[in-house]
């Protein structure tokens, strides 16, 4: 592999090579990812019947051709395959030493917002921490003396009195489920990382939710065999993936749904952190479901503490969900439309010296 081709297939941005006639000469494989597509079957096609952009880009481009100048569009959606739009950057710029040819960049802007959106939520989350403790220690105690003593009361009480306290006893122990839940906030355990096989946590998952909460569910398997060993915290994972599966479960209509476990891999993901170190995360996990999708007004804090989309949810689970895959070094992002709602997870591959397959 020569310098200039290694500098191609080693930018982490979509980038295709355009030809005199605006079909496709070459892409990266960030491209292909981005549009799902192979090279082969991206080539010498339009490149506008292959990136569907929301708004009216050609004239500008035909300009830019002819006075062989770079254009800049901003904020613009663009996408292409399967995957959803998402608000990227266009650059197209005029290739050097190559008369009529053009280079095509696309930046996704939603690498810069997960990014953005994984250290809110780490700040949210500590504050959450705090507030837990003290939720736990003041409330907790008062109602086990309350459920104790509702209890004691029973033994002596009619029928129809006896609903009254038993009301108490359940409505008490829901109450203590619920701090329970907010007390994981406060689990301060570093994760117990280790090199784990993706497909084998899914599958535990996968096997728990078929027989249990999503037995309403059909399950689809959409695995990458292929996938190298991820370095995680085997049990909190298995916490993500459950905490997932159930919510794509509940979304889903009472007579049923479908729910798309994805896994496959994307070499251009990275994650820079706030110590301005960074780290490659190219296993993807993908939970998809085909329920109504997130509320728009929600969407973009669905991992705060405290917001949920769900009549009578805590807002607690997605939120955990975040806390634990930040703490593990990875990332947590969300796509949703009606009829297709889409979170995924990215995580890094396990050192190889760690690696035992």
């Amino acid at each position: 592999m020569t310098k200039t081709s290694a500098i191609w297939a080693s930018l982490p941005m979509p980038a295709l090579l355009i030809g005199p006639e605006d079909t496709i000469l070459d892409c990266n494989p960030a491209a292909e990812t981005f549009l799902n597509l192979s090279t082969k079957a991206l080539q010498d096609t339009p490149v506008w019947d292959r990136i569907a952009v929301n708004v009216s880009i050609e004239d500008a481009y035909a300009r830019a051709r002819r006075d062989e100048t770079p254009l800049y569009i901003n904020d613009v959606e663009a996408g292409g395959g399967e995957r959803p739009p998402m608000v990227c950057n266009i650059q197209i710029a005029p290739l050097q030493g190559a008369p009529g040819h053009m280079i095509l960049i696309i930046s996704p802007r939603e690498l810069a917002s997960r990014a953005n959106s994984g250290q809110t939520t780490k700040a949210a989350a500590k504050s959450a921490i705090g507030m837990s403790e003290m939720l736990a220690h003041e409330i907790k105690n008062p109602l086990a003396g309350i459920t104790g003593a509702a209890q004691l009361l029973s033994m002596n009480l009619s029928k129809d009195d006896k609903e009254l306290t038993d009301l108490i006893v359940d409505e008490s122990r829901r109450i203590v489920k619920l701090l329970e839940q907010v007390e994981q906030f406060g689990n301060l355990r570093p994760p117990q990382r280790k090199p784990v096989n993706i497909h084998d946590l899914l599958d535990r998952t996968r096997k728990s939710a078929a027989v249990g909460f999503g037995a309403h569910m059909k399950l689809v398997e959409d695995y990458d065999p292929s996938l190298p060993l991820t370095y995680v915290d085997p049990d909190q994972l298995v916490q993500v993936l459950l905490n997932l599966l159930k919510n794509a479960s509940q979304a889903a209509d009472p007579s049923g749904g479908t729910i798309r476990i994805r896994t496959y891999y994307e070499h251009s993901l990275r994650m820079r952190r706030a110590d301005g170190t960074g780290s490659k995360l190219p296993l993807q996990v993908e939970i998809i479901d085909d329920g109504p999708g997130l509320p728009p007004d929600l969407a973009s804090s669905i991992f705060d503490p405290f917001v949920s989309g769900r009549e009578n949810g805590t807002g607690l689970g997605l939120a955990l969900v975040s806390k634990i895959i930040n703490e593990n070094d990875g990332w947590i992002a969300v796509d949703s439309v009606p009829g297709k709602t889409v979170f995924r997870l990215s995580l890094p591959v396990a050192p190889k010296e760690l690696r035992t397959e």
